[in-house]
């Protein structure tokens, strides 16, 4: 039956994340029309999250111009070593030798300015491990005055969303600036469309290949004609409880970190053309510190503390990068050694108020995690682990064993403060605070994740793959709606914004060559 195609495009870019403006920017650039579907009321996806906004992308001009002495071979040295074979070595080479060419692509555009931000690689044993952080790269603040008109329509951050702050009136930083900067780029392409409240609900096919998509607008089905192809980098499935479900990914939908958009429709749409799929019960997983509203938000630079089980133990380095963290947490659930909430343990050094400098979510009143039963305090540890429900005897003898190994200055038992990221946010010392100081804290931690990481099978120029290993003519996928090519490890952060910024740039690089 013929499709009454209401519009028409070279390309239809679902999502507007580091991907979806990636994917859009490339295309208007390269003289394509190009139409950006987002389907909530903001732009920017979980990207405009993002403290740092940070990418992973080894060698790229902003690194080289810093000094540094990094290799690409030493790069995929280190990234096929954490990653293994869980997923195809030429997905991963493309990933890590496809940065730096884009950023020298994009930085020939005055509106997008880049910096170095150092973050430690997150496996420091691995072979060719940066400790240094010289392989991340974030993008410039872009004060608020040179781009007035798109302060309250890119998302975040979080307080504004979680608490009801006020929206930033000085300057877009982190994943909201590089929104902004990609916003400002493709303003000055007349052939450039982006929309609001537009959900991609359904691809259109005609003869095995995507020639459109029907959307979801202003309570109307509409159906749009992509004459290239369509990307699709509208994030994860996240905050959608049933698909989280029936894939097996730990957690809760309530404390994801995505917007609540995310919901995997893109993920439905490419499986109902025969989209093959990979990576569906994984997530960029973190630990989450529990607030008052009952939701465990992405928590990290714990500047003390430690954490307990249900026993009174720890069972894991508090200083760990968070996805591995978050790891640990899952595993220990799986084998039953842990039960959630597990606890913070800290003394009163910095007062009541947990030791953690970047909560992502800022903390609510005292009063409110209190009466939550989020947070208790005690004169001594025997009675703080009555509060908590934990044995006395355990939870004592496991600050005092902490205690002597900090006097030790080591930790025996988990290896915290043995690698580099470990000692990120202590200035290169252990980071490892003796827990003697009465009155004691404990306050409640779950798992968070960062958004699910599973999703379409794609090959290295971001064509979606069937079950067979074909590609499937005119569609292409990015980010968390691509099937990660890191797999089931975080390699170091920037990952999912860098991964996802590129292979939308090769995808609608693909749709111009073709």
């Amino acid at each position: 039956m013929p499709v009454n195609w209401m519009e028409e495009y070279d390309v239809v870019v679902a999502g507007s994340g580091g991907g979806g403006m990636s994917g859009t920017y490339t295309a208007a650039r390269e003289g394509l029309s190009v139409l950006l579907l987002e389907a909530s009321d903001k732009f920017g996806g979980t990207t405009a999250y993002s403290g740092g906004g940070g990418m992973w992308f080894p060698c790229n001009p902003v690194l080289q111009r810093a000094g540094t002495d990094d290799t690409i071979d030493d790069a995929l040295t280190y990234y096929r070593a954490v990653v293994g074979d869980r997923t195809p070595q030429e997905l991963q080479e493309t990933y890590v030798r496809g940065g730096a060419p884009l950023i020298e692509y994009l930085e020939k555009d005055d509106n997008l300015a880049f910096e170095m931000l150092p973050w430690p690689d997150y496996f420091g044993k691995a072979p060719g491990a940066r400790l240094d952080g010289q392989r991340h790269t974030m993008p410039s603040p872009l004060p608020v005055s040179e781009a007035p008109e798109l302060r309250d329509i890119v998302r975040g951050p979080l307080d504004v969303d979680r608490l009801g702050a006020s929206t930033p009136d000085d300057f877009f930083i982190g994943g909201r600036a590089l929104v902004a900067r990609f916003l400002k780029a493709i303003s000055a392409y007349p052939d450039a469309t982006l929309r609001l409240n537009s959900t991609l609900v359904e691809l259109v096919t005609e003869d095995g290949r995507v020639t459109g998509a029907i959307v979801e607008r202003g309570g109307e089905t509409v159906a749009i004609r992509a004459r290239k192809g369509v990307l699709l980098a509208a994030g994860g499935f996240e905050g959608n409880e049933e698909m989280r479900a029936r894939h097996g990914v730990p957690g809760l939908a309530r404390d994801t970190m995505g917007p609540w958009s995310n919901t995997g429709k893109a993920h439905r749409a490419g499986i109902a053309v025969g989209a093959d799929t990979d990576l569906m019960d994984q997530a960029w997983w973190s630990p989450g510190l529990t607030h008052p509203d009952g939701r465990s938000a992405f928590a990290l630079w714990f500047t003390g503390g430690i954490f307990v089980n249900q026993n009174g133990e720890r069972f894991v380095n508090e200083s760990a990068p968070y996805d591995r963290l978050g790891r640990a947490v899952i595993d220990r659930l799986d084998d039953g050694a842990l039960s959630l909430p597990f606890w913070m343990i800290y003394d009163d050094t910095e007062g009541e108020i947990p030791p953690i400098k970047a909560s992502n979510v800022s903390f609510d009143e005292t009063e409110k995690y209190r009466a939550a039963g989020l947070w208790h305090t005690a004169e001594t540890l025997d009675k703080l682990a009555t509060k908590i429900g934990v044995p006395a005897d355990a939870l004592v003898a496991t600050v005092e064993r902490f205690n002597s190994m900090v006097d030790r200055g080591s930790d025996e038992d988990f290896g915290r403060g043995d690698e580099a990221y470990d000692r990120a946010f202590s200035g290169g010392e252990l980071p490892m605070a003796a827990i003697t100081r009465g009155p004691f804290h404990a306050a409640a931690f779950g798992i968070s994740d960062l958004g699910t990481k599973g999703g379409l099978r794609t090959d290295s120029r971001a064509r979606v793959l069937d079950s067979a290993g074909t590609a499937i003519p005119g569609l292409y996928a990015a980010g968390n709606t691509m099937a990660a090519p890191s797999g089931t490890t975080y390699p170091g952060g920037g990952n999912p914004i860098g991964t996802s910024m590129l292979f939308s740039h090769l995808a609608v690089r693909d749709m111009v060559d073709e």
